[in-house]
C-alpha cells in the first residue's frame, strides 16, 4: 500500500465517537429524559416518586434534587441537568424541578431549530439574550417583601410546602419554619443574613407530625453519662471539653512490675487523684455542665456526679461547634487550662425523654444563634419527606428575607415573562428572534406542566392565563390547580422569593447553551480488566467484560 493510502489511527481502538447533528440529538436526547423523569412530580397536584437503591433502601419523595440524586445516572449530558437541579438546591433550596423542566425544554424548542437549519451558535445567543431580558422582566415585576411581614412569609412558606406530603398541615409547619428563621436572621449592614446551618432537625417516630416541636436552642442526642447527676439544671454554666476524661496511655509499650500490695494500691490511688483533679479543676470553674467530645472514665463520672454536675460524653463535633456559638463557651483541649472566662451560658439545661430515649434540651439561650426542630411523625419514611420538605420551607423564606423580593406562584410569573419575550424578540431581528421566541415558549412549559399534572387541558390553560396577562394587564394571574380556574396567585397567597425564578432561567440557560453547543463526543474505552486467575474464573468483586 502507499504511503498516500496508509490508514492514520488517531484514537485508541474501541473508542466511540459521535459527530454533528448525531452527537447533538443524543444528548438533548439523554437531557430530555432526566427532565421528563421529574415532570410529573411538578405541583401541588404532582405524584410523588418511589427510589429504590442497590441496598433495597426506599425513598419516597417528590423533591426534584432528592429524586435525581437518588437516580444513578451515566450518561454525561444528562449529569448536566442533575448538576442544575444541584445548584439551584445548594442557591435556593426549591425551585429544582422548574428549572430541570425549564432547561429541558430549551433543549427540546433547540432541536426543532437545528432541524430547520439554524446554527447552534445563533441559538445560544438568541437563549443567552433572552435570559438577559427574562431576568430585567423578573425584577421589574417582584412585588417587595420585610422581615415584619409574618403573614407574607408564612403564604412563602406554604406555597413551597402545597406540593409535599405535609401540606394537610402547612399552616402550623409554616409558622414553625417562620419563628424558626427570624430567631436565626441577623442584620449585617442593613441587610439580613440568614445561615441555614444553624437549624437542626432531630427525627423521631412515634406520634403525629402536629407534634413536631420548635425549640429555641438546642436538642443533643446524649444522656447524662451517671444515673446519679442532675436531669434539670438552671443557669447553667456549660464547659465544652475536647479532651478525655480518662487516663492517658502511653505511646510507647510500658510494663510496671509491682512486688509490694501497698505499691499496687498507690498506683491506683495516682490514677484516682488524676481523675479527680480533672473533675476538681472543672468544679474550680463554676461549671455545672459538661459536654464532653471525647469519653469519660467510670470513675471520672462518679466524681462528676458526686460534684452535682451533668455530663455527656461523645458530643458530636457539629454540635459541640453550635454549643459554642448559642452558649457563648469556648471549646477547650486541655482540661488544666479551663477557666470560668471559657464557660457557656444557657438558662436551663434539662434531660426529657423522647420515643423512650433520653435527650438533652439547651434552651432559655442569651442569643439563640441556633434553633431545632424536633420532627414527628409515623414512619421513618415520612420523617426523611417531612424534613426534605421543611428544608425547602426554611430555604424559600431565607432567600426571600435575603433579598427583600417575591414573585407570584402557578406559572403567572413565567406566562408574563413570554408575553413580554415576544414583544421583545420583535425588537431584536435576525435568526436570534426565533431563539427568543423558542425561549418564550420553553417558560410556558411551567404552566402546562402544572396544567397536565392537575389533569386538565394545557392549551386550554394557556390561552386562558395569556388572555388575562395581556387584556386584563393582570400580572398575576395563574393557574389554580385545585379549582382548574386561572385565578389571581397574589390573593390566592401563592407566593415564592424572587430568587427561585432569577436562579431556575440562570441555570437552565447554562445548561442549555453548553449541551447545544456540542457537536462531538469522543468517549474513551474502559481500562481493560485485570486477568483472573486460572481457569477463567473472574476475579472477586470484578464483573466479566
Amino acid at each position: 500500500m502507499g504511503m498516500g493510502n496508509a490508514p492514520i489511527v488517531i484514537l485508541k481502538e474501541g473508542t466511540k465517537r459521535d459527530k454533528g447533528k448525531d452527537a447533538q440529538f443524543n444528548n438533548i436526547a439523554a437531557a430530555r429524559t432526566i427532565s421528563d423523569a421529574v415532570r410529573s412530580s411538578l405541583g401541588p397536584r404532582g405524584m410523588d416518586k418511589m427510589l429504590v437503591d442497590s441496598m433495597g433502601d426506599v425513598v419516597i419523595t417528590n423533591d426534584g434534587v432528592t429524586i435525581l440524586k437518588e437516580i444513578d445516572v451515566q450518561h454525561p449530558a444528562a449529569k448536566m441537568l442533575v448538576e442544575v437541579a444541584k445548584t439551584q438546591d445548594s442557591e435556593v433550596g426549591d425551585g429544582t424541578t422548574t428549572s430541570v423542566i425549564l432547561a429541558g425544554e430549551l433543549l427540546k424548542k433547540s432541536l426543532d431549530m437545528v432541524d430547520s437549519n439554524v446554527h447552534p451558535t445563533v441559538i445560544a445567543s438568541g437563549y443567552r439574550l433572552a435570559n438577559a431580558k427574562a431576568q430585567e422582566i423578573l425584577e421589574n415585576i417582584a412585588e417587595k417583601v420585610s422581615i415584619d411581614n409574618d403573614a407574607l412569609l408564612m403564604d412563602i412558606a406554604g406555597t413551597a410546602m402545597n406540593s409535599k406530603q405535609i401540606n394537610t398541615a402547612k399552616d402550623f409547619f409554616s409558622r414553625l419554619v417562620v419563628d424558626a428563621v427570624k430567631t436565626i436572621a441577623k442584620e449585617e449592614n442593613g441587610k439580613y443574613v440568614v445561615d441555614p446551618n444553624n437549624i437542626q432537625t432531630v427525627k423521631k417516630t412515634g406520634a403525629s407530625m402536629e407534634e413536631t416541636e420548635l425549640v429555641k436552642g438546642l436538642i443533643i442526642d446524649k444522656e447524662p453519662v451517671h444515673s446519679a447527676m442532675p436531669k434539670n439544671i438552671k443557669d447553667a454554666k456549660i464547659a465544652l471539653i475536647d479532651a478525655p476524661f480518662e487516663i492517658k496511655k502511653t505511646e510507647i509499650d510500658a510494663k510496671i512490675e509491682i512486688n509490694d500490695p501497698s505499691q499496687l494500691n498507690a498506683f491506683l490511688q495516682e490514677e484516682e487523684n488524676m481523675l479527680k483533679k480533672m473533675v476538681d479543676k472543672v468544679k474550680e470553674t463554676g461549671a455545672n455542665v459538661v459536654f464532653c467530645q471525647k469519653g469519660i472514665d467510670d470513675l471520672a463520672q462518679h466524681f462528676l456526679a458526686k460534684a452535682g454536675i451533668y455530663a455527656a460524653r461523645r458530643v458530636k463535633k457539629s454540635d459541640m461547634e453550635k454549643l459554642a456559638a448559642s452558649t457563648g463557651g469556648n471549646i477547650i483541649n486541655k482540661i488544666a487550662e479551663l477557666t470560668p472566662e471559657d464557660l457557656g451560658y444557657a438558662g436551663l439545661v434539662e434531660v426529657k425523654k423522647v420515643q423512650g430515649e433520653d435527650m438533652t434540651f439547651v434552651t432559655n439561650l442569651k442569643a439563640a444563634k441556633s434553633v431545632s426542630i424536633l420532627i414527628r411523625g409515623g414512619t421513618q419514611h415520612v420523617l426523611d419527606e417531612i424534613e426534605r420538605s421543611l428544608i425547602d420551607a426554611w430555604s424559600v423564606v431565607r432567600v426571600a428575607i435575603e433579598d427583600g423580593k417575591i414573585v407570584t406562584g402557578g406559572g403567572s410569573t413565567a406566562v408574563e415573562i413570554a408575553m413580554q419575550l415576544r414583544d421583545y424578540s420583535a425588537s431584536v431581528g435576525g435568526r436570534e428572534q426565533i431563539a427568543i421566541d423558542a425561549f418564550a415558549s420553553a417558560m410556558e412549559s411551567i404552566p402546562t406542566t402544572l396544567a397536565e399534572n392537575a389533569g386538565l387541558d394545557p392549551i386550554d390553560i394557556l390561552i386562558e392565563m395569556r388572555k388575562q396577562h395581556k387584556a386584563g394587564n393582570n400580572k398575576f394571574a395563574g393557574l389554580n390547580p385545585f379549582t382548574g380556574k386561572v385565578e389571581d396567585m397574589f390573593e390566592l397567597k401563592v407566593v415564592e422569593p424572587y430568587r427561585i425564578g432569577k436562579q431556575a432561567i440562570n441555570s437552565a440557560t447554562d445548561a442549555a447553551v453548553m449541551i447545544l453547543r456540542i457537536d462531538d463526543v469522543i468517549a474513551a474505552r474502559g481500562m481493560p480488566m485485570p486477568a483472573g486467575p486460572p481457569g477463567g474464573t473472574p476475579m472477586p468483586g470484578v464483573a466479566e467484560e
